[in-house]
């Protein structure tokens, strides 16, 4: 069986001269380059200290702070405040559990007390990530318990066991769902069907999310069928029996899909007649109950991508991440463990790493750079797995691309850490011989990371 060689980084959306360029891998089929630029400035380093990636109830600032007050502002979407350029969507867990005296839309609280969900938020807010956040134990969540097990010297068991509840137990206020409003310019988006055939994602602008279902769910690190379940008939549970906020009833939900904004071709957009995504069962302006993730604040002038800062806002991803000297990823264990300096864990996602024909390949290796929304170049006479007869072509940016929304470049020619389209296959799927996380999670690391981070890949 004949073993190809790698397809090409599009350099062309990013106009620079040859000696600025640098040729980073994705994986033994892919071949990227990034502008060195775009790579270095990409990382950003914030050490948190006492409060890791707790939400944004751990920052004073935003404890005098009920509810989200919009600014729109030319990021381009509206923002939580001016201290947090998170989306509107943002946690705020004073807010959210009426801890603060005032009530609003968002204080309607939950008829069930989903403990397994309850911990998976917790875990995913101390950087000890379960995944598809689900409210069912798993891989994914047991790998996350193990992670914060031997963070905080408890038996590693990847149970939730007694010593673990106990732990955990000083997170007990922070509620497992809470209540939030679709904003406004997600109505207005456009969503796109993601076609099979090559070709014609080639000819579309970007590989976004195809439905607002989808991007709700990837915001929330969850599935769109877990939101429907926290959404029965289509309105937040516990709805029903919430009293009159501030005078106020409670806006209602629709219970039947939204009508999906219809898409039109553009110049940009090759000239092909891109099909409208499928119709959403949520829609924007409408409550809805979703796992209460938190870390998301994105601090004022911590991003200079704007580009990169919405991909953070619409992926829950905050600004502020702990730094990493070491990350070591288990083929055996389909995780990946995030160190610092002292030689803390300070995160564990879980991962797919390698296949068959693409082998982790074992061994201490280094980060070399970070690229944020990445195109791709798919070149068939470079892949073993595409037939030769299919022609290249040069696929853009998006969530749905082939590694998702960063490409974080290894020494080991070839290879990298990088996201995925597909959030529910990490450690059920083999990767193309690379290191395959969630967006979110991938979002995540990428700011953990620096040219000094050492790798090593283990059995």
């Amino acid at each position: 069986m004949k073993r190809k060689q790698s397809a090409l980084f599009n350099p062309q959306s990013h106009p620079l001269p040859q000696d600025k360029i640098s040729r980073i891998s994705v994986s033994p089929e892919i071949l990227w380059e990034i502008p060195m630029h775009r790579i270095l400035a990409a990382v950003s380093l914030f050490a948190v200290a006492a409060c890791g990636l707790n939400g944004t109830d751990r920052y004073k600032d935003d404890e005098e702070t009920a509810q989200a007050t919009p600014v729109t502002n030319d990021v381009g979407y509206a923002t939580y405040g001016e201290d947090n350029l998170a989306d509107t969507m943002a946690s705020n867990d004073n807010a959210s559990m009426g801890t603060d005296g005032t009530a609003g839309d968002t204080n309607i609280p939950d008829p069930e007390d989903r403990p397994i969900m309850q911990a998976q938020v917790v875990l995913d807010r101390q950087g000890f990530g379960p995944g598809v956040i689900d409210g069912k134990m798993g891989m994914s969540t047991e790998n996350a318990l193990q992670g914060f097990q031997e963070a905080n010297d408890l038996d590693v068991t990847g149970e939730l066991d007694e010593a673990t509840k106990a732990k955990l137990a000083q997170w007990d206020t922070i509620p497992a769902t809470r209540v939030v409003t679709i904003p406004a310019e997600w109505g207005r988006a456009q969503y796109h069907e993601i076609p099979d055939d090559t070709a014609e994602k080639a000819k579309m602008k970007r590989l976004g999310y195809s439905s607002l279902d989808e991007r709700l769910a990837e915001r929330f690190h969850t599935t769109v069928a877990v939101l429907k379940t926290l959404n029965p008939g289509g309105m937040p549970a516990g709805m029903e029996n919430a009293p009159a906020a501030n005078g106020r009833t409670p806006a209602t939900a629709s219970a039947s899909p939204a009508s999906a904004p219809t898409p039109t071709s553009s110049a940009s957009d090759g000239g092909s007649s891109m099909k409208a995504g499928a119709q959403s069962f949520f829609s924007a302006g409408r409550q809805i109950r979703v796992p209460n993730i938190g870390g998301d604040r994105i601090a004022p002038g911590s991003v200079k991508d704007g580009d990169w800062q919405r991909t953070l806002a619409s992926l829950g991803v905050g600004s502020e991440q702990p730094k990493v000297a070491k990350i070591v990823v288990s083929k055996s264990e389909d995780t990946l463990k995030a160190f610092d300096q002292s030689g803390k864990l300070v995160a564990e996602f879980t991962v797919s790493s390698g296949s068959s024909h693409d082998p982790l390949p074992i061994g201490n290796w280094e980060v070399t750079g970070v690229g944020h929304n990445p195109t791709f170049s798919f070149d068939p006479d470079l892949m073993w797995d595409v037939p030769d007869s299919e022609a290249k072509q040069q696929l853009p940016p998006g969530p749905n691309g082939p590694v998702g929304v960063v490409w974080i470049d290894l020494s080991k020619e070839h290879y990298g850490i990088h996201g995925t389209p597909e959030p529910e296959t990490i450690g059920r799927a083999q990767s193309h011989g690379c290191v395959r996380l969630t967006n979110w999670d991938a979002a995540r690391l990428a700011q953990m990371v620096s040219t000094s981070t050492k790798v090593v890949f283990e059995k």
